[in-house]
């Protein structure tokens, strides 16, 4: 089995914010798999099915943000899965609007749901996929806090939908052909 799990904050008011992106890029295998994300387990709402011939658990933590390493711990010791099973996916407003980076582990390049995982994981040594949301104009916490733009709407439904096939191919052929097909 594998897990992916996407980062983001609950609640309506941060529903498609910057933010969030990691929540629409599960909501978007969830879709194009029929998978319905509607348990719940590990501090997050969770769904479990079939990508690419695999068994997979897809998650949206109900933490907030800076708290998502509970959720990712709690995720991991649920399904009896390791590090090595895991591929976290998250916004990075270092990475242009739209753009996606693969990395088999790392630091957490200051995302706040990253420095949780890292933290309570105790390791940096987990699958990411960082979708771009575009560089903070002014303070980068409202930045991200905010909804994308009526023009940015349609890059961030293609990253989406890219990120939605990284996945894929992470669930099935691992994170050197994701690196190798999404970088």
């Amino acid at each position: 089995m594998k897990l992916v799990i996407g980062l983001g904050n609950p609640g309506r008011q941060y529903a498609r914010t910057r933010h969030n992106v990691g929540f629409m890029v599960v909501d978007a295998v969830a879709a194009a798999n029929g998978i319905s994300i509607s348990s719940r387990a590990g501090h997050a709402r969770t769904g479990t099915g079939v990508v690419e011939g695999v068994e997979v658990a897809l998650a949206r933590p109900a933490t907030f943000m800076n708290r998502s390493g509970r959720a990712a711990r709690a995720l991991l010791e649920y399904y009896g899965l390791t590090c090595d099973d895991m591929l976290i996916v998250c916004d990075d407003f270092h990475l242009d609007l739209g753009a996606l980076r693969a990395r088999r582990g790392g630091s957490s390049g200051g995302q706040k749901g990253l420095i949780s995982i890292i933290d309570v994981l105790g390791t940096q040594e987990f699958a990411r996929l960082r979708v771009g949301i575009g560089p903070p104009k002014g303070d980068p916490v409202e930045f991200v806090l905010e909804r994308f733009k009526r023009n940015e709407r349609p890059l961030v439904e293609e990253a989406v939908e890219a990120a939605s096939r990284a996945c894929a191919v992470w669930v099935r052929d691992g994170m050197e052909a994701c690196m190798s097909a999404f970088n």
